[in-house]
């Protein structure tokens, strides 16, 4: 069995939340002290469940966990829609964020999806 860091949809998770933790810095204090540690939470948050998941034994634990991260997925898409409406992400950002999701949710889906069928 892989290790979980080794699978492509925890690498994508990652890559989304170093994305937005390093896009934080340059974030006026207002974003920052609002929604900046909302948005940082939430994208650690993918990543950090669907370890937990992975290191469960039951499928329908597993699976729990997975569904979880696919919330916090949709929580980071709330917040990065926020950031762009409210002008402070720029639009190279976007793409950037944009790139990502469209590869993270689908994986993520799937994911979720491959767990089932061990039930």
């Amino acid at each position: 069995m892989k290790e979980v860091y080794e699978l492509d949809v925890y690498k994508l998770a990652e890559k989304l939340s170093d994305a937005v933790w390093h896009a934080f810095d340059g974030w006026p204090d207002k974003a920052r002290k609002t929604m900046g540690y909302q948005i940082i939470r939430s994208a650690d948050s993918i990543a950090a469940n669907i370890a937990e998941g992975y290191g469960r034994y039951s499928p329908a634990d597993r699976k729990n966990f997975y569904r979880y991260a696919r919330g916090s997925f949709e929580e980071t898409k709330a917040w990065l829609r926020k950031a762009i409406r409210r002008k402070i992400i720029s639009k190279d950002e976007v793409w950037q964020y944009t790139e990502i999701i469209d590869e993270l949710g689908p994986k993520l889906n799937a994911f979720i999806n491959s767990t089932k069928k061990l039930n």
